[in-house]
């Protein structure tokens, strides 16, 4: 069984460059086949919002938005449900592909053998 990244992001256009750290991991596991989830927690829920990720701007950086579709497409992107609800996010909200979940998924897919987690 290959092993599995959980990375968890939980911040935003607040902290680019910590955020883009995040993204720029899962998005790297996922390009080298190793399956991957992405949590966005706090400021970083709003990067899931259709055009959001692109406000986030950091010199030499792989633009968020770039990351993001990586990760969707082969892995997975989950947004905080309570992180959702205290902004009035809701599934429809989100770019196609991401879902919206709670703190048992979160703890569920990390506590499983063979994860590594990773919190930015």
């Amino acid at each position: 069984m290959a092993r599995e990244l959980v990375v968890k992001v939980t911040c935003g256009v607040d902290e680019p460059e910590r955020c883009n750290q995040g993204f720029t991991v899962a998005a790297t596991a996922a390009a080298s086949g190793i399956p991957v989830s992405l949590w966005l927690t706090g400021e970083a829920a709003w990067l899931a919002v259709p055009g959001r990720a692109a406000e986030l701007e950091l010199p030499l950086a792989t633009p968020i938005a770039d990351l993001l579709d990586a990760v969707v497409t082969a892995g997975s992107v989950t947004v905080c449900a309570q992180c959702a609800a205290r902004r009035s996010l809701t599934v429809e909200d989100l770019i196609d592909g991401v879902r919206i979940a709670g703190a048992p998924v979160f703890v569920e897919e990390v506590t499983r053998d063979g994860v590594q987690a990773l919190v930015y």
